[in-house]
């Protein structure tokens, strides 16, 4: 059985985000490049976060410490960069 198949066999409801690539000479038509505009900015608005999470504050790997312990860990990083977040965008109602 392909990957594609057991994706579809655990998911029947997911949909598919990935970009479709350019394979005319002459470019894409105007209605796959709204659907691949689109799909970047939901990818974009889902994977910043863990940008922030990995790249800002060094989350990477994780010591085993049981699978509550780590899931807590990861629930309370991921709240502090919703609030990280949030203080971005609205920094006059967080500092005075």
């Amino acid at each position: 059985m392909s990957g594609l198949t057991l994706i579809k066999a655990a998911a029947p409801q997911a949909r598919d985000f990935t970009n479709r690539r350019v394979r005319k000479p002459d470019g894409q038509d105007e209605a796959e490049r709204l659907r691949n505009r689109t799909k970047s900015r939901t990818r974009a608005r889902v994977e910043h976060p863990f940008h922030v999470l990995k790249r800002l504050w060094g989350f990477v790997k994780v010591r085993y410490r049981g699978l509550a312990k780590n899931a807590n860990r990861v629930f309370t990083a991921l709240a502090m960069v919703n609030l990280y977040m949030a203080a971005r965008r609205v920094p006059a109602l967080v500092r005075p």
